[in-house]
Parts: C-alpha cells; sequence; structure tokens
C-alpha cells in the first residue's frame, strides 16, 4: 500500500511525486513509456519555470539538460494581420527528455519508486482506496494507495474511463531539419494566420537543427498546412532546408473558453494538462510544475480528508488558473482563431 500514486513522470507528476516523497510519504510515480522519454515539445523554458525548479527541487535547471543556443531570449509572435509583437524574456533551451528524466531522477533521489514502461490501464475506488491496474512487459497486476494523481497528459485513458468525457484535441506536426534561415536561433517563433495553420505554426532551433511545425484543430489537413508553411519560411525567411532528420505528430489539449479546470473526481485528482492547464503556444510545463506541487502540498495538508484535498487545490490553483485565462486572452485580441478565449 502507498500513500500515493502518480501517472506521469513528466513535470507535473515528478513534482508531486518529489514534494509527497520528501515529506516521508511512500510514493511510486508510474510512467508508460521506456525513460528518458521523447516528448514533442519546444523544450522552450520560460523564467516562471525557471523559478519554479528552483523553489520546489532547492536548484537551477542543470545544463546537461539544455541544448544550444542555452539562452532563450523570448518569443515572436506575428498575429493573423501579419503584425509582429516581441516579448523579451530570459528562458532556457532544453530537450524535454533529459529534461523530464532529471525531473523523475530529483523525485526518486527524494524517495519516489519510480516504473518506467508501465501503462495505467484503469483505476476504482472502493472503501476510501484507489485500485490501479498496470500492465508492463505483458503482465499486468495492481496497486493500491488513498490517492492517486493523474498527470499523464491529454492522451491518458484514466480520465477519460473516470470521467466519460472525451477530451478535444489539437494535432501538432514538426519536422526537424539541417539547413540555413534568417532568423535569429534565441528566439521562438509563432505565426497565427489561418492560411499557414488552423491554430499556430512555429520556429525554434535546437542544437542546429531547424525545428518547425504546425497545429490543426482537423488532422487530416496537417500536411497541407505543413506544406504552406515551409512555403513561407522559404518565401519570407530564406529557408533553405539541406536534410530533414526527423518528424513527428503529436496530440494537444484544445484549452475550451472560460479555461474549465478539471482537478479531480473523489480521491482521484489531475494535474498539468490532464487537469487542463496549458497556455498559448502549447506551453505548459510552467504550470504543470505549478500544479503537481499544489496538488501535493493540498494532501500533505489534508491527507485524512479527500473533500479537503479537492477544496485546497482548487484554491490554490486559481491563480493559475486566472494567469492561464489572461493569456488566453491576450492571444484572442491576435486572430480570430481565439476569439472565443476574451474574457
Amino acid at each position: 500500500m502507498y500513500d500515493a500514486i502518480v501517472i506521469g513522470a513528466g513535470p507535473a507528476g515528478s513534482t508531486a511525486a518529489r514534494t509527497l516523497a520528501e515529506k516521508g510519504y511512500r510514493v511510486l510515480l508510474v510512467e508508460r513509456f521506456k525513460m528518458p522519454r521523447y516528448k514533442s515539445c519546444s523544450g522552450q523554458l520560460i523564467q516562471k519555470t525557471l523559478d519554479l525548479v528552483e523553489a520546489y527541487f532547492r536548484e537551477p535547471v542543470p545544463e546537461a539538460t539544455m541544448c544550444t543556443p542555452t539562452e532563450n531570449r523570448g518569443v515572436i509572435l506575428t498575429d493573423d494581420r501579419g503584425n509582429t509583437f516581441r516579448f523579451e524574456q530570459s528562458g532556457r533551451n532544453v530537450w524535454r527528455s533529459t529534461f523530464d528524466q532529471w525531473l523523475a531522477d530529483k523525485a526518486a533521489s527524494a524517495g519516489a519508486e519510480i516504473r518506467d514502461d508501465t501503462a495505467a490501464i484503469a483505476c476504482e475506488e472502493r472503501a476510501g482506496v484507489v485500485t490501479v491496474t498496470l500492465k508492463s512487459c505483458g503482465r499486468t497486476y495492481t496497486e493500491q494507495a488513498p490517492y492517486l494523481i493523474d498527470g499523464e497528459g491529454v492522451t491518458g485513458m484514466l480520465k477519460r474511463k473516470l470521467t466519460g468525457r472525451e477530451p478535444k484535441f489539437i494535432t501538432t506536426y514538426q519536422t526537424y531539419n539541417r539547413g540555413t534561415i534568417d532568423l535569429d536561433p534565441h528566439y521562438f517563433y509563432a505565426w497565427l494566420q489561418s492560411d499557414l495553420s488552423q491554430y499556430d505554426a512555429w520556429f525554434n532551433v535546437k542544437d542546429g537543427q531547424l525545428v518547425m511545425g504546425v497545429s490543426v484543430r482537423d488532422s487530416d489537413q496537417v500536411n497541407e498546412y505543413f506544406s504552406k508553411f515551409i512555403a513561407y519560411m522559404q518565401d519570407r525567411h530564406g529557408l533553405r532546408i539541406e536534410r530533414e532528420l526527423k518528424k513527428d505528430r503529436w496530440l494537444m489539449h484544445r484549452v475550451q473558453p472560460g479555461c474549465v479546470i478539471d482537478h479531480g473526481v473523489g480521491r482521484v485528482f489531475f494535474a498539468g494538462e490532464t487537469a487542463g492547464f496549458l497556455n498559448p503556444m502549447g506551453e505548459g510545463v510552467s504550470s504543470a510544475i505549478e500544479s503537481g506541487h499544489q496538488l501535493a502540498t493540498a494532501m500533505l495538508d489534508h491527507f485524512d480528508d479527500p473533500k479537503a484535498v479537492l477544496a485546497a487545490y482548487a484554491s490554490s490553483v486559481e491563480p493559475l488558473r486566472a494567469y492561464m485565462k489572461r493569456q488566453w486572452h491576450l492571444v484572442s485580441g491576435m486572430s480570430d482563431a481565439f476569439r472565443d478565449m476574451k474574457l
């Protein structure tokens, strides 16, 4: 019997697991992929994320997790009318695989038990105990705890089974390339024109690789939009691709008007993107870390009362939700695609 089982060794899950484990609670951290696991992500850590890591992990993000250029200087946005906006802010450029592995290692060093290559396929609450069904290497078995924290992200199964609701997805597609371009590699660029994507298109650089991608509501149109975006980059920014190194397709949570957050059901709680936290341009690391920490803190303060845990958690992350709503409101004024996100 564990004190808590955490599903998903991303920023939300690892932060929650570490926060509980360092206080002496017995924690099982489950990750469905073999670690270090790949995550389709820009890997741009904003200053808020860097501050949260130092506050909750008590050391800065290590250079070993970073790629070049290590310094990110902000975001450059182009709205759907072609106007450009610069948001200057210091940040860091990391590979999510090594960054997430570091977070999980910190949880392990605090005492959490980690099982990777293990999928959570079902859970059931009965008589104050949550039983989780896990599957690994063809073997199916169960573990139990008074609480379960679901931080496995938008593609996880548990939340859908518990709530009976199917999430709304955004499909992302990006490629990693060798080549040249007339853009400063220290910035993350995003374009909101409707002819380039149905959500946003982006560019950034990681270890000399040119990363370009688009996100769409209709997954069948992703190749069409990506081709238009590449042609735009060639025409406007001198893109020359010498060789395509890798491509990937991912799913992202489609945030709904009002930024509705699902905090949990009974003794099962949601954190990070599973709960619904996601900022514009897919920035979710900061909210994942913050929500994971706040949820674990609520459990520490009210461990014997799940209703009090829920109330404390919901209250503590309301400022995070308000921040998220302001960010989406800002973007709503830059693109008609997000006009329903106005406050």
